[in-house]
């Protein structure tokens, strides 16, 4: 780095010449004979006096002095003095200092980011009449608008109490639940404490980022009890499941770290704007630095379902399974043209309203006017596809799409009311207790994978016997959508009705 700091005069021509020590050149050229300019070679600069015959001219001591600093990519800089309104520009070494707007990184709003203080009191699925034992939990959060906080569901579930520390503050402020989104895995809190909303901006949502965009992610996990901050790339954009919820909804896969404790903290653009909420990672010997973030899109659905509706009623689904199209024999099978392009139905949830006018084997050719690929996907973006169930967690429930299906070689177009899926054995209870019926010495719960999950761990699907209910029941030939379906213990049964609740 070359540095060379010159007395101001009438006219002055400068060579650079490179040493290691702080010499006087007789290169220079001045009306003042007596002024000599100082130059340092390699190492750090050194500011080095400047002698003049006004001794009131003191540069180092003026407090008119501005000097404002512009590093490019190779350490090179420039030095602006400004003496009494005259600019003096020294020798610059490499190319032209950059412009602020170019090089400035805006930095996110991390005041808005919050510790998430709860205390869990979990259902006892085996005595459902009592809970567990009390646990606590730290997660992240962060404000929005409104004078409300996000943070993920898992945070929150079964919780007995909530409180909110802002970051630099000693003080947990009291939150109470507004509505909690199992599917999506968000929650939304709010706190009646005035001082809690003092001196702090919201932060703000921005687009949906593209691949290899930098993302930075806020919060507090393990580890330690300040604010961290990882950063990393977005690395995939695709439908993910999102384990907590047990569905599959837009995700953003980025490499930067996410672990405990991250979960509900925000993810920031580098332009200071939320583009999603950390929720999950990816932990296997043969994988790294693999965490998934909740886009905005599925934040702004959240936010605008409880907004309209005053209470999270969820995403809707189509209660079918499907599966592609993509062997040209099975095309030709289902009477499908060349030009027709669509999904096989393979099943369809007996819960589902779907099930009214939709058939197994019909093909789905298109959603809302979107057609569908052989392998069920639709266009996204520029470059891109993704899963047509994406068309369908946009909608909100009770709103209607048009879905046009090939039967038989006939093209039937019908008008669906888009509604949440109601499994018979729900995959959660949505935080609620279990509900349980005592009779003659008998309790009855209803089967829920909760319930499975805690009576026979993470493999219920292998380990629970055949007298768990996992089929269709049917009245008078006719779905029973109000039943309760129950499992009870040791005792099998045929099927029969009491009630409102279905036995085996």
């Amino acid at each position: 780095m070359d540095l060379q700091y010159t007395n101001p005069g009438p006219t002055t021509t400068t060579s650079t010449v490179a040493d290691d020590d702080a010499v006087p050149t007789n290169t220079t050229e001045t009306s003042n004979p007596n002024t000599q300019t100082y130059r340092r070679g390699r190492g750090r600069p050194r500011k080095i006096g400047i002698h003049t015959e006004e001794p009131n001219n003191n540069i180092v001591a003026s407090p008119e002095r501005r000097a404002s600093r512009f590093t490019d990519h190779n350490g090179d800089c420039a030095i602006t003095v400004s003496v009494s309104g005259d600019t003096r520009h020294a020798a610059v070494v490499g190319e032209a200092p950059p412009r602020w707007e170019n090089v400035v990184k805006v930095v996110p709003s991390m005041d808005a980011v919050v510790k998430v203080f709860c205390v869990h009191t979990e259902p006892n699925f085996s005595l459902p009449w009592q809970r567990k034992r009390q646990y606590s939990s730290s997660s992240s959060g962060f404000i929005i608008g409104g004078r409300r906080v996000l943070t993920n569901a898992h945070s929150v579930e079964h919780h007995t109490q909530v409180k909110l520390k802002k970051r630099g503050s000693d003080t947990k402020y009291l939150a109470t639940v507004l509505a909690i989104g199992t599917e999506c895995d968000i929650a939304l809190l709010t706190v009646s404490d005035d001082e809690f909303w003092e001196g702090v901006s919201p932060v703000e949502f921005g687009d949906l980022p593209a691949l290899q965009d930098a993302v930075t992610v806020v919060g507090y996990p393990i580890g330690g009890d300040t604010i961290s901050v990882t950063s990393g790339v977005v690395s995939r954009i695709e439908i993910l499941s999102y384990v907590h919820g047990s569905t599959e909804l837009l995700g953003l896969q980025i490499d930067a770290a996410i672990n405990s404790g991250n979960s509900g903290g925000p993810a920031f653009s580098d332009k200071g704007k939320c583009v999603g909420i950390a929720f999950q990672s990816l932990k296997h010997e043969d994988v790294e630095n693999i965490g998934y973030v909740i886009p905005t899109p599925v934040i702004m659905h959240f936010i605008q379902d409880y907004g309209k509706n005053g209470e999270y009623t969820g995403f809707p689904v189509l209660g079918v399974e499907w599966q592609k199209m993509e062997n040209p024999d099975l095309r030709m099978s289902m009477c499908m043209g060349p030009d027709q392009k669509g999904v096989r139905i393979r099943r369809i949830e007996p819960t589902a309203p779907e099930s009214q006018v939709l058939k197994p084997s019909d093909v789905i050719l298109s959603f809302d006017g979107v057609n569908i690929a052989n392998d069920g996907t639709v266009p996204f973006r520029h470059g891109e596809r993704i899963g047509f169930s994406y068309l369908v967690s946009q909608k909100y429930t009770g709103d209607h799409a048009r879905v046009k299906v090939l039967r038989n070689s006939e093209i039937l177009e019908f008008n669906i009311k888009l509604a949440t899926h109601k499994r018979l054995i729900p995959a959660h209870i949505k935080g609620r207790p279990p509900s349980y019926y005592i009779i003659a010495g008998f309790v009855f719960t209803a089967v829920s994978v909760p319930y499975l999950r805690s009576e026979y761990g993470k493999d219920y699907e292998f380990r629970c016997s055949g007298q768990t209910i996992g089929q269709t029941f049917t009245c008078n030939g006719t779905i029973c959508r109000r039943t309760t379906c129950c499992y009870i213990p040791g005792l099998f049964l045929d099927f029969f009705q009491f009630g409102s609740i279905l036995l085996v």
